[in-house]
């Protein structure tokens, strides 16, 4: 049965399904993206054939393993066909090891061509970590205060053909107290990692990179710490948009929210805006106010903005001015200023 790399496994899953047979906890936490669950064991059968395979034996863990799978085989490949009528499967666990092999055998046997990750999920967490250490992108750092439509930027930017990185996408997270409203649960940090990769490989090296200014937190997921510091390093360009602008923005992307929603990320922040400002902001928005609240928000966000972009190198940082809320515009005039400036 062939094995192939984990760096392989891309050009397989043009006309092959990736299945991983790890358990349903073990999937859950982190996968390759696109991966497909079909656990051999659930989470209550791993953990007691590895509690047998530490006090007994190895050879009683497998058939108490063999007893769990025997009824479930048939499921498997219903499944496997379901999910992939040309019959052409990949199969990984977590270090490629008997799980896999055990699924391969099995569909193998029912007439699939199958191929087998060496070295399983592991393997794969290996190279995508050796990756962001090794792959050095041309990152261009979008900043800007709150309010200042990043995001908006950068998917014009994509529409205008370059290549971007959305950072906040795939955390499910806006990046601010407010971040998390209007979003789905957050993966956890090592699948916002692969998911984060699976971008990064697509990725021309030799052209620049849009990426939007953030802490290493965002939400509560953290941006792996070598990608983080190309991050840092990139030349940053600075949007210069009128406060009123950014209020109106902020308005227009959360006056639908839940009231109750706004009240408790204006609660989160408490200590940074003191209680007497929480309290007027809660009170404004619950009297539907919106701007004054808001105003009150970025008064606190724009502090801690302006103190980390003055920490910055006089020459990482270059500053484009708009006088409106204009997406495309501004994004034209990142691109002029990329080619005239930075590359």
């Amino acid at each position: 049965m062939k094995k192939i790399k984990p760096e392989e496994i891309w050009s397989y899953l043009d006309d092959h399904i990736l299945i991983d047979v790890r358990s349903p906890a073990e999937f859950a936490h982190a996968h390759v993206p696109n991966a497909m669950s079909l656990p051999l064991f659930n989470d209550a059968e791993r953990a007691q054939v590895g509690t047998i395979y530490k006090q007994q034996s190895p050879e009683a863990a497998l058939l108490k393993g063999l007893d769990f799978v025997g009824a479930k085989m048939s499921g498997f490949i219903k499944k496997a066909n379901k999910w992939s009528p040309n019959r052409k499967v990949i199969v990984q666990c977590w270090r490629g090891g008997k799980r896999s092999g055990s699924m391969a055998w099995l569909l193998q046997f029912a007439g699939f061509e199958v191929v087998t990750v060496a070295g399983g999920y592991k393997a794969y967490r290996q190279h995508v970590l050796q990756q962001f250490n090794n792959q050095k992108l041309k990152l261009i750092v979008i900043g800007g205060k709150t309010g200042s439509g990043k995001t908006a930027i950068l998917k014009e930017l994509k529409s205008l053909g370059e290549q971007v990185i959305d950072l906040e996408a795939l955390a499910h997270h806006k990046g601010s107290a407010f971040g998390w409203i209007g979003e789905n649960k957050q993966p956890s940090s090592e699948q916002f990692d692969n998911h984060l990769f699976d971008v990064f490989r697509q990725l021309d090296p030799t052209k620049r990179v849009w990426i939007e200014n953030e802490s290493r937190s965002i939400g509560t997921v953290f941006i792996q710490q070598s990608f983080w510091q190309q991050m840092k390093s990139a030349p940053i360009i600075h949007i210069e948009l009128p406060f009123e602008e950014r209020v109106n923005h902020l308005v227009s992307v959360y006056a639908q929210t839940q009231i109750e929603d706004l009240c408790l990320s204006f609660e989160k922040i408490t200590k940074k805006l003191g209680y007497e400002n929480t309290q007027k902001a809660i009170e404004l928005v619950k009297n539907e106010q919106f701007e004054a609240a808001a105003a009150i928000a970025l008064k606190y966000y724009d502090k801690t903005y302006n103190f980390g972009f003055d920490l910055l190198p006089i020459d990482q940082k270059y500053i484009v001015e708009v006088s409106k809320f204009d997406p495309q515009t501004t994004a034209n005039l990142l691109i002029e200023e990329a080619q005239s400036s930075i590359y």
